[in-house]
């Protein structure tokens, strides 16, 4: 009796365990996926959703065996709400990374999928190439596949072209920061109600980005610890170097004759709040669209006025900008073949990556005579039943997605050449794990975020400041960073000879 009860309890928890693996594939026998992914649109009802994964289901299952569970999240709560769901055992397979692929790599939540993709993603490999993909992988191996999209960002002064025409403003000339400032002057001659220019957000009017040739190693482009610049492999302090002191000198010039906006070292705005109250002439951001279709897709954040873009910067490719918005296999999945199958398509399959952007033709959108689409007659991004185009740059392929009716053709073609043409930086693929200097890292972020957004918005002397700044930074322990920085960058030079 007791041997035919532990036959019984043996069968039991081998029917338990079936029962739990047949949890990631359907009952039909196809892999099951769940793919999760921001969106800055409305959030689908779970009807609308199914929809959705049906029509996508009807192509992976005869493609490469696949059911999809689509996982659209709030971009505002995407992190976190992976995290969480990794963290709790939900079962998420594929995700993005939003600036974090260091720590999606380090915290063990992404999969090494060197082995895997010649088989399951070979297609993909070959449109993103191998640079791309070494800006995704860690101590040589590959952790994810970055968005295939307009990557290489471009300074760009963005201005009200209603006041340029009025005045008779000439943009021509301009082609650096320091060319503005006649411009800024002549706006505040005639318009001494308005502010010539605004913060992009809090202590930050955008001449950080327009320092040229800088790769920052891993760190966030807004606070830099060491980096390297113009094609030489030295990690410098950033703060120490002449390109920061001359852009804190041409901050401080223009906050003294009152071209910029006085708070903007702490103003909680962003620049398109600003510039819709009619206040403010221009702001300095990076891009990565034509100058024409940056102006026209600002207009109606901005308050509806007509804008005008002229470049003051080149665009500049480093491992930071590539791996931004990486997609990656998450460890804990079950089925990572079959996950990295379908990541595949979103890269590569013209009906998938448009049903994820888009959603059901005739429904949520309609097909244009000249192949664009624009939303069906009486709708818009708030009201058809599904759409994620607002995640048109963070998911898949952008370069096979069908273009909005607003898009200029043309756009299309110069937004890949400059991913072919723009300048990369030596250490591309380089990639810092700063886990043994954290406390550094702590204590430098905070010595930076006392002194740097009164330095870059010109509200603060740079005579007096940097001096100070650059000892403080070296005693929470800047140094230790940058020498642990070029001890790693050492060593990948010379594994990558």
């Amino acid at each position: 009796m007791k041997k035919m009860f532990r036959i019984l309890t043996s069968l039991a928890l081998v029917l338990a365990l079936s029962l739990s693996m047949c949890s990631f594939a359907a009952a039909d026998g196809y892999d099951k996926v769940v793919f999760a992914y921001a969106t800055f649109n409305n959030i689908p009802t779970n009807d609308v959703k199914a929809s959705v994964e049906e029509a996508i289901n009807a192509i992976t299952r005869e493609k490469i065996g696949v059911e999809v569970q689509l996982m659209p999240v709030s971009i505002w709560e995407y992190s976190s709400a992976v995290s969480r769901g990794l963290q709790g055992g939900d079962q998420i397979d594929i995700f993005q990374t939003l600036g974090d692929l260091n720590v999606a790599i380090t915290t063990d939540m992404a999969l090494d999928i060197t082995g895997m993709i010649d088989t399951c993603a070979a297609e993909t490999k070959a449109v993103v190439g191998e640079d791309w993909l070494a800006a995704c992988s860690f101590q040589g191996s590959i952790y994810g596949i970055p968005t295939m999209k307009p990557i290489a960002l471009t300074p760009m002064v963005v201005y009200r072209q209603d006041i340029a025409d009025e005045l008779g403003l000439d943009f021509s000339g301009v082609s650096t920061p320091t060319d503005l400032t006649e411009i800024f002057r002549k706006v505040k001659e005639a318009h001494p109600e308005m502010t010539p220019l605004a913060a992009v957000n809090t202590g930050n009017i955008g001449l950080q980005l327009t320092v040229p040739n800088t790769d920052y190693l891993s760190d966030d482009y807004y606070t830099p610890k060491g980096v390297i610049m113009n094609d030489e492999l030295t990690v410098k302090d950033f703060y120490a170097t002449d390109e920061f002191k001359a852009i804190c000198d041409l901050a401080r010039t223009w906050y003294k004759e009152d071209l910029v906006m006085k708070d903007a070292a702490t103003t909680s705005s962003t620049a398109a709040e600003l510039m819709s109250t009619g206040n403010y002439f221009a702001y300095i951001a990076s891009y990565s669209y034509p100058e024409e279709d940056t102006a026209q897709s600002l207009e109606p954040q901005c308050g509806g006025v007509d804008l005008g873009a002229k470049i003051i910067g080149s665009a500049f490719l480093d491992t930071t900008a590539i791996n931004a918005l990486t997609w990656c296999v998450a460890s804990t999945s079950k089925v990572p073949e079959a996950a990295l199958k379908f990541l595949n398509l979103t890269f590569t399959d013209v009906d998938i990556v448009n049903l994820l952007i888009y959603g059901l033709e005739g429904r949520d959108y309609v097909k244009n005579s000249d192949g664009s689409v624009s939303y069906p007659e009486g709708l818009d991004p708030n009201t058809v039943p599904y759409t994620a185009q607002l995640s048109c740059g963070t998911l898949g392929n952008f370069f096979i997605m069908y273009p909005m009716d607003v898009s200029n053709p043309e756009s299309l073609a110069w937004e890949l050449k400059q991913n072919q043409e723009a300048k990369t930086s030596v250490a591309m693929g380089f990639t810092f794990d700063n886990s043994r200097l954290k406390s550094q890292y702590t204590a430098v972020a905070n010595v930076i975020e006392q002194y740097l957004p009164g330095l870059v918005c010109g509200s603060v002397d740079p005579e007096v400041d940097i001096p100070e700044f650059i000892e403080r930074l070296n005693d929470a322990g800047m140094q230790d960073i940058i020498a642990g920085k070029q001890e790693q960058l050492d060593a990948w030079v010379e594994a990558n000879k």
